[in-house]
C-alpha cells in the first residue's frame, strides 16, 4: 500500500510471525444411520458458538470444554435418542476429535504437553494431555450409576475415549475424589479443557514440530 512500510520476506521470518498467520480452524460433518452430527471449531477462540446435541448435559458439558479450553464451537447434532444418548454423544466427541486433528494439522509451533487441575465443590479432577499423534484416553475414577437426563454417567469416558482417538491425542483423564456426579463429571471437562489450552497453545520459541522425530502426524 502506499506510504506504507512493508518489510520484505525473509528466510528467517520469526515463528512468532508465522503463528500469526496459522489458520487453525475446521468443520466436520459426519452423517449415520444413528446420527447427524456437523462441528465448527477454532483454535484460540473464546468459546463462542452454539452447542445443540439434544443431550442437555451435553450440551452443558460442552459449553465448559469451548470456553475453558479457548475454542470457537459449534456443535449440531441429531441423534436416535429414542435408545439413549450413547450415540450421540460418542459420534459427538468423534467429530470434536476429527476437527481438532484438521484444526492442528502437522501440530508446527505448539506447546504439545498440557495438564491441569480443577476442583469443583467437593470433586476434584485431573488432566494430561500430550498431542502424540497416538490415540489413548486412560480415564480413571468411579462414577456412581445413574444419568443426568439423557446422559448416562459412564458417557463422560466414552465422550473423551472418542475425542482423544479421532484428535490423536494421549489422554489421562483422572476424576480424584467427589460424592456428585454432576460436579465429578463437570470436574473432568473443565481439566480436559484446561489440559488441552495449554498443550495445543502456540510456543513462540518452537520451531517446527516438538519431536525430536520430527512428525506428531
Amino acid at each position: 500500500m502506499h506510504g506504507r512500510w512493508k518489510r520484505a520476506p525473509t528466510r528467517d521470518t520469526t515463528i512468532r510471525d508465522n503463528h500469526f498467520a496459522m489458520s487453525r480452524n475446521a468443520t466436520i460433518d459426519r452423517k449415520t444411520a444413528e446420527t447427524d452430527v456437523h462441528v465448527e471449531l477454532a483454535m484460540q477462540g473464546t468459546g463462542s458458538g452454539a452447542r445443540e446435541t439434544g443431550v442437555g448435559f451435553l450440551d452443558h458439558m460442552l459449553d465448559l470444554l469451548a470456553h475453558h479450553a479457548r475454542l470457537d464451537l459449534t456443535v449440531k447434532a441429531r441423534g436416535d435418542l429414542k435408545t439413549g444418548g450413547h450415540h450421540t454423544v460418542e459420534d459427538v466427541g468423534i467429530c470434536i476429535g476429527q476437527a481438532l486433528d484438521r484444526a492442528l494439522a502437522d501440530r508446527s509451533g505448539i506447546v504439545r504437553y498440557g495438564e491441569a487441575t480443577v476442583p469443583m465443590d467437593e470433586a476434584r479432577a485431573a488432566c494430561a494431555i500430550d498431542v502424540s499423534g497416538r490415540g489413548l484416553c486412560v480415564f480413571e475414577g468411579s462414577l456412581p450409576a445413574g444419568a443426568i437426563g439423557d446422559f448416562e454417567h459412564e458417557l463422560a469416558e466414552e465422550f473423551f475415549r472418542a475425542l482423544s482417538a479421532n484428535a490423536k491425542l494421549t489422554l489421562h483423564l483422572s476424576i480424584e475424589r467427589g460424592t456428585n456426579a454432576h460436579h465429578m463429571i463437570e470436574a473432568a471437562f473443565k481439566a480436559a479443557a484446561r489440559a488441552l489450552r495449554v498443550a495445543t497453545a502456540l510456543d513462540p520459541s518452537q520451531n517446527g514440530v516438538p519431536s525430536t522425530k520430527g512428525s506428531l502426524a
